[in-house]
């Protein structure tokens, strides 16, 4: 075991969380979940002696994936989500690492799944996210959606061996239902900061986005799924300036709401 603590957020995902726990074990023996829901703990309870579960209510991807940070046994942190999976790799390059280094943080490739086919093009190929960083310099923004870490001057990225596969979505339907929830928590966020929709916005970067998508990093090469990701996708981008562009019409108060609902991503 290497001196890292898994936090893992979720909600209800009892269905997935299992493959995500067994994996992790194999790297830690400080795995916590913080769930907003009835079903997860009950669910895997008894599966892993190491895994910690702490019910939490939603304040928002960032806010729960802090809390869970806090409660870490260790400073060095691997965040991943119930529907993410490291691999052999992953887990074999993390137990080498040197974790003197502080101040570095280390960048993961990720092999994305949907409905259960690996996609190898598009936006969805070329993904890779920071997960594995020390808490004492690095935490998570607390945004309503697409949180980020906030990395000070002074670190380093450096990429790693090994993959997180992210099973995000079982069919259409469910990429769908996600895209529009996250559409409107991301018109929300744009509206807060002041962001404004425009003509360029609501009908140019739709366009575009589907040509870097499907053209530019060759997603036409994943087949149907491939046309699946880079259609909903355009969907997804004109519903969020469709609901800001509302927003600005209806003058939605700037005050963060309390969002009682999770999505695994």
């Amino acid at each position: 075991m290497v001196p890292v603590s898994v936090v893992i957020i979720t909600k209800n995902a009892a269905d997935i969380i299992k493959g995500c726990i067994e994996e992790a074990s194999k790297l830690t023996d400080d795995i916590i979940v913080v769930y907003n829901g009835s079903e997860t703990e009950t669910s895997v309870n008894g599966l892993n002696e190491n895994c910690r579960f702490y019910n939490k209510a939603w304040e928002g991807y960032g806010a729960n994936k802090n809390k869970g940070v806090e409660l870490a046994r260790y400073n060095w942190i691997l965040s991943i989500d119930a529907d993410e999976v490291p691999d052999d790799e992953l887990i074999s390059a993390i137990h080498k690492l040197n974790f003197d280094d502080k101040k570095a943080v280390y960048d993961i490739k990720f092999r994305s799944y949907f409905g259960g086919k690996p996609v190898r093009f598009g936006s969805w190929g070329k993904d890779h996210h920071i997960r594995l960083f020390n808490r004492e310099f690095v935490k998570w923004s607390e945004t309503i959606v697409h949180e980020t870490l906030t990395l000070p001057s002074f670190i380093q990225k450096k990429k790693i061996e090994g993959h997180i596969h992210h099973y995000s979505v079982k069919n259409v339907q469910e990429f769908d239902s996600k895209g529009c929830y996250y559409a409107n928590l991301s018109a929300k966020k744009y509206f807060r900061t002041g962001k404004k929709a425009g003509a360029i916005k609501l009908y140019i970067s739709p366009i575009f986005g589907f040509i870097k998508n499907y053209i530019v990093y060759l997603g036409f090469l994943d087949g149907r799924t491939g046309w699946n990701i880079a259609k909903i996708t355009v969907k997804h981008t004109r519903r969020k300036y469709h609901f800001l562009s509302q927003m600005e019409i209806t003058g939605e108060k700037k005050q963060p709401a309390n969002e009682s609902l999770v999505v695994e991503y």
